[in-house]
C-alpha cells in the first residue's frame, strides 16, 4: 500500500512538552542533537533554525517511514512542491513546512539549495550503492554541508561566504561520523553507504561487505572511512579559523564528529554489531563547549 504524500500535519510531536514549538517538539524526537543546537543558538535565530533543521529530520528520516522507494519518493515530492508553491497553500495544515516558508522568506534561502537537499535524499530509499569517495563528498555537499550554510545565512548572513570551505569539508566529516553511527541499520537493509573504490582498496565489494564474513577487511573499511572522515575535519578545523563568533551556533554540532571516530576506531569492524554513540551527556557537553568556544 502507497502511504499518504503529506506527511502527518505534526510530525514528531507525541510525548513533547506542552506548548513546545511544532519544529522543536520534532527536533526533540528525532533529532536530539540539532535541539540541542537551536537551544544553543541566539533566541531570536532558534524559530528559523528550528524550522531548517525539522525540515532536514524530515526528509532524512524517510527511509525509516515507508517499506518501498515509491511511497518515499513522494513525500520528497511532497516537500519539493511546498517549496515551489509562494501562496503557501501546499503547507497549510502542516506546521514545519509552514514555519520552513517563513524562514526561507524572511533570511533569503536559495531555494535550489534546499531542492538539491530534497534530491540528495532519493539516494537513501534505494539500495544502490556509494560508487566513490566522490560521490560520497557530494552527497555530503548537498545535505550536511548545505545544512550549515543555510544556518549560517540565518546567523551572519555577512560572514557566511567566508565560512563555505570549513562548512563544506565540516559536512563530510558529519556525513562519515553519521555512517559510522548508523552502520549497522545500513547494513542490515543491505545499503551501502562505504564507498565502492574505498572497499576496492580494503579487499572489499559490495557482496563481501553486506556478508560481514572478512572482519579483517571490514575493520580496514572502518579504518579507512575514518581516516576520510578526518582528514576532512582537519581542513574544516583549518578553514574555520577566524570565522564570526555569530557563525558558531551553525557547527556545533560538528563537534560531535571527532567522538564518534575514536569509538569506530577502538570498536573496528564491530561498528556494524553495536552502537559506538557516546552518551547523550558527553554530546551535550561538546556541544555547550563548542558553542562557547568556537572549538570543535
Amino acid at each position: 500500500m502507497i502511504a499518504s504524500p503529506e506527511p502527518t500535519a505534526a510530525p514528531g510531536i507525541a510525548g513533547a512538552p506542552a506548548g513546545l514549538d511544532p519544529c522543536l517538539a520534532t527536533l526533540r524526537e528525532n533529532d536530539r542533537d540539532r535541539y540541542l543546537a537551536c537551544l544553543l543558538a541566539p533566541e531570536a535565530a532558534r524559530p528559523s533554525l528550528a524550522a531548517l533543521y525539522a525540515f532536514h529530520a524530515e526528509i532524512a528520516r524517510v527511509r525509516d517511514v515507508v517499506r518501498e522507494p515509491l511511497p518515499g519518493e513522494i513525500r520528497l515530492q511532497w516537500w519539493r512542491d511546498v517549496l515551489d508553491d509562494p501562496s503557501g497553500g501546499k503547507a497549510s495544515g502542516h506546521p514545519v513546512a509552514k514555519a520552513l516558508l517563513q524562514a526561507v522568506a524572511d533570511h533569503r534561502l536559495p531555494l535550489q539549495v534546499l531542492h538539491d537537499m530534497i534530491d540528495a535524499r532519493i539516494f537513501d530509499l534505494y539500495d544502490d550503492p556509494m560508487e566513490s569517495r566522490h560521490a560520497l563528498e557530494g552527497y555530503a555537499g548537498e545535505t550536511a554541508s548545505a545544512l550549515i550554510q543555510l544556518a549560517g545565512l540565518m546567523l551572519d548572513p555577512a560572514a557566511v561566504a567566508g565560512a563555505a570551505d570549513a562548512a563544506g569539508h565540516a559536512g563530510v566529516a558529519q556525513t562519515v561520523a553519521g555512517l559510522l553511527l548508523l552502520a549497522p541499520i545500513h547494513r542490515a537493509r543491505g545499503q551501502v553507504f562505504f564507498p565502492l573504490d574505498l572497499l576496492a582498496a580494503t579487499g572489499l565489494d559490495r557482496e563481501r561487505f553486506l556478508e560481514g564474513q572478512d572482519k579483517q577487511a571490514l575493520a580496514r573499511a572502518v579504518d579507512a572511512m575514518i581516516g576520510l572522515g578526518r582528514e576532512h575535519l582537519t581542513k574544516a578545523r583549518a578553514a574555520a579559523r577566524g570565522l564570526s563568533p555569530a557563525l558558531r551556533p551553525a557547527f556545533v554540532t560538528v563537534a560531535l564528529a571527532e567522538p564518534v571516530f575514536e569509538r569506530a576506531a577502538r570498536a573496528g569492524a564491530a561498528v556494524f554489531d553495536q552502537p559506538v554513540a557516546p552518551p547523550q551527556w558527553r554530546r551535550q557537553w561538546r556541544m555547550w563547549r563548542a558553542a562557547r568556544s568556537g572549538r570543535w
